[in-house]
């Protein structure tokens, strides 16, 4: 089967980072799925993974978590779908990716694909929805209340695929007030169009534009990107007894100021529930279908931002520089193999 890989991690500026490769294709045991794919998105994870993983004895490194796709095959175990069945989902960070033709995949952190929209969109979805959806409601847990404080939520970074997918997330599943972070006219259209009720320009000091908005210090602080940037004003701003979350990797991160104000402090990981075979691994593949229904009801929409035509290293490689670049607004989509 056809796939993209790399045996060295190499910059992105190197041509042999990513390379057009042949392997065997996979056949499916247990609760597997196997997935002819039809289109995958590409993320921050997998520049992260390009550059830092070494795979083992000369071997190949599939990369790619995002996909949509019909299944195949099944293991001897599946209980919940059928071939021919239509999914999307996100993967697991220990097994090989979705940029290849044919995946396998753990049936419980898949979800079905949502039926108003093509391949390409339903592959924008998952890794940032699931995100997004873990963050707000099982780590910060959006709807429990901040004592004396007007509910309300700061994402910063409001132009990326995991804000994108958070601030509609917060908006239809809470009564909470969004403030999301952009600093370019194009993400501030962006993220006012995704529901944000207030944007302001992290490029500049947030506490004092956050001051100047009618609600109040934020209860929930969500950060993105950048934390490193940003955790010295977001302790600044928050309110007392306030929960603050984060999903990038900043290398060092001091916890102490947060004492004063009895601040929380959550990580997100969407890989945690597969890395480990957690006991709820299965809420991935019902959190999925939840939002897939909202899909389909209109109240979620795809957060593509560009598709770069078929999935080839030449194309994987272009999404990779745009996303390194810190230009990229919505998701990346490649879709489909060469004929």
């Amino acid at each position: 089967m056809r796939a993209v890989g790399y045996q060295t991690p190499l910059p992105i500026e190197n041509p042999a980072s990513l390379q057009d490769i042949d392997l065997p294709k996979p056949v499916p045991a247990g609760r597997d799925l196997l997935v002819e794919i039809k289109a995958v998105s590409v993320n921050p994870v997998d520049t992260k993974v390009r550059r830092s993983a070494t795979p083992e004895g000369g071997q190949w490194r599939v990369l790619g978590w995002d996909a949509a796709g019909f299944v195949v095959a099944t293991g001897p175990d599946v209980t919940d779908f059928s071939i021919g069945d239509e999914v999307f989902y996100a993967g697991a960070l220990d097994r090989p990716g979705t940029n290849a033709e044919f995946h396998l995949v753990d049936e419980r952190i898949v979800g079905r694909k949502p039926c108003s929209l093509n391949w390409a969109e339903a592959a924008a979805l998952p890794l940032t929805a699931i995100t997004a959806w873990e963050m707000l409601f099982d780590r910060l847990d959006i709807r429990r209340s901040v004592p004396g404080v007007k509910p309300s939520l700061l994402i910063i970074g409001g132009g990326g695929g995991v804000s994108s997918m958070a601030i509609q997330l917060a908006r239809v599943l809470t009564d909470i007030t969004v403030i999301a972070t952009a600093s370019r006219p194009e993400t501030q259209e962006w993220v006012t169009s995704l529901g944000a009720h207030f944007v302001v320009d992290h490029s500049k000091p947030l506490a004092a534009q956050v001051a100047a908005l009618p609600t109040g210090r934020p209860g929930f602080v969500f950060s993105t990107t950048q934390t490193d940037q940003h955790v010295a004003d977001s302790v600044g701003l928050i309110a007392p007894q306030g929960h603050f979350g984060l999903i990038d990797d900043p290398a060092t991160l001091d916890a102490v100021p947060f004492k004063k104000k009895s601040l929380s402090l959550h990580w997100e990981l969407m890989f945690t529930r597969s890395l480990f075979g957690t006991a709820d691994i299965g809420k991935q593949g019902k959190l999925l279908n939840d939002v897939a229904r909202l899909v389909d009801e209109g109240r979620l929409r795809t957060t593509l931002g560009k598709n770069l035509g078929k999935i080839t290293a030449a194309n994987v490689h272009e999404a990779h520089a745009l996303i390194e670049s810190g230009h990229a607004k919505g998701k990346i989509v490649l879709e489909g193999f060469p004929a």
